[in-house]
């Protein structure tokens, strides 16, 4: 595999980690919030910036908005 073939998983911290700092939320509160299967690691990866498929995207979504008690849409949360 050529470099310029490589897909860069690691996109850096993204928006939700600091829409969790400024709620006071952690990994723990978004799997409490959760009434899908999330598990910490989903919500490490999500704050981490690595690629995530639309499925989790979306759980992510749902549990930051059940905790929070606002609806928040997926460009709100990942840049990518």
């Amino acid at each position: 595999m050529r470099m310029n073939e490589i897909i860069n998983h690691n996109l850096g911290e993204q928006p939700i980690t600091s829409l969790m700092e400024r709620h006071e939320l952690t990994a723990h509160d978004l799997v409490a919030a959760s009434t899908q299967q999330l598990t910490h690691k989903m919500v490490g990866k999500a704050c981490k910036g690595r690629r995530l498929t639309t499925n989790i995207k979306m759980k992510v979504r749902n549990a930051i908005s059940q905790a929070v008690g606002k609806e928040y849409k997926l460009t709100e949360l990942f840049d990518y």
